[in-house]
């Protein structure tokens, strides 16, 4: 039974890692649902999650081809055996499924027969969250009590990983979320204050025109001023809510591509270094071009600076992005910092997912030096 032991805590090691690496949680049911194929000696396994109106809100297999599964249809439903496992918290184990008292003593057109079954409740403190379900033991005639054992202890670490899984998931939603209220907020401060004054401009304008054209005409230039600035600030913003391809460009090309909309826009003196670059991580480069881009937001609008340097390079495995400006710099320890600048905390909650160090040093009238560093995917 020890040497058995190993394999499984193996296979509780990967779905543990495939967490830490922040995979989907159908990435890691998939993992979870091969290892207890690969561990109980079945054929075919599969693992299910109720959706709690009598179906499934996931169900994965493994060892069955992609057209098997196509020709089964749509996602079954809690009926027989497959809802009797998600109605107890202990492991069925049986010869042949037929003999269960809830099997209806049908499969579905193209599904395959089944004899042998093992099934094993996922149970959470909530409650039986999911179930695995093993068919068709290779090489005997039926799942052993190892086999039970095994997929229990399995099980067990199952229900952690789904609830980590379902944490890192809420976690990037809220993230999303977070992003759009900064935009529209932006949106709002920046976009809607400059149609206000095209309005105002315009109206102003069209009173003039006849009692005084040349007064009209200093309102219609600064109607066109005005509209440009609008235009640019639309497009900067569109930039953000559709960012470079970074697995095109990779996260050098990404940020110049950025560096330069920026200098463009604001007609802004912007120096950009990239040196070796590790290898892409997409995960990564996306948090570290956020904040990037946040903090040249800061440096930008906030601190107004007339010169920034920003320098991108590899250090012994690591990723270090430095950003350094001229500006008017403040106090990032000052009490109460972090509320008026939300994109400080931003950047802080980017670095602390990626599991890097993010350092602010500035002092009023001083600029500001943002310095990230990183480990290497």
């Amino acid at each position: 039974m020890k040497e058995r032991l190993n394999p499984a805590l193996r296979a509780v090691s990967d779905a543990v890692l495939a967490v830490a690496a922040e995979l989907s949680v159908d990435e890691v049911l998939q993992r979870l649902v091969d290892s207890s194929r690969e561990l109980s000696g079945a054929r075919f396994a599969a693992l299910g999650l109720p959706d709690g109106d009598g179906g499934f809100r996931r169900f994965l297999t493994s060892g069955m081809s992609e057209s098997l599964i196509a020709s089964l249809g749509p996602l079954p439903r809690q009926h027989g055996v497959l809802g009797a496992m998600l109605d107890t918290r202990l492991p069925y184990r049986t010869r042949d499924i037929h003999d269960h008292p809830r099997f209806r003593g049908w499969w579905p057109d193209e599904h395959p027969d089944m004899r042998s079954f093992l099934g094993v409740p996922i149970v959470a403190p909530s409650g039986v969250i999911g179930a695995f379900y093993l068919t068709e033991k290779l090489g005997a005639p039926d799942f052993s009590a190892e086999d039970e054992e095994l997929i229990g202890l399995l099980a067990a670490h199952a229900a952690i990983a789904i609830a980590n899984a379902r944490l890192h998931e809420q976690t990037r939603e809220l993230s999303i979320v977070a992003e759009r209220n900064r935009l529209a907020l932006d949106l709002h401060d920046a976009v809607s204050q400059k149609l206000f004054g095209l309005v105002l401009n315009a109206e102003a304008a069209a009173t003039l025109l006849e009692r005084d054209p040349p007064a009209a005409r200093d309102r219609l230039a600064k109607l066109r001023v005005l509209a440009q600035e609008a235009l640019e600030e639309l497009r900067s913003l569109v930039f953000e809510l559709r960012p470079p391809d970074l697995e095109q460009d990779g996260l050098g090309g990404a940020l110049g591509k950025h560096v330069e909309l920026l200098r463009r826009l604001g007609q802004h003196e912007i120096e950009l270094v990239v040196e070796e670059e590790l290898p892409a991580d997409a995960a990564r480069d996306r948090e570290v071009l956020r904040i990037a881009q946040e903090a040249l937001q800061n440096a930008l609008k906030h601190a107004r600076a007339s010169r920034v340097a920003v320098r991108l390079r590899a250090d012994g495995g690591r990723l270090v992005l430095e950003i350094e400006d001229d500006g008017d710099g403040f106090d990032p320890n000052a009490g109460g910092i972090r509320s008026r600048r939300l994109g400080l905390t931003s950047m802080e909650e980017r670095a602390q997912r990626l599991g890097g160090t993010l350092e602010i040093r500035s002092a009023r009238g001083s600029g500001t030096t943002v310095r990230l560093e990183v480990g290497g995917g």
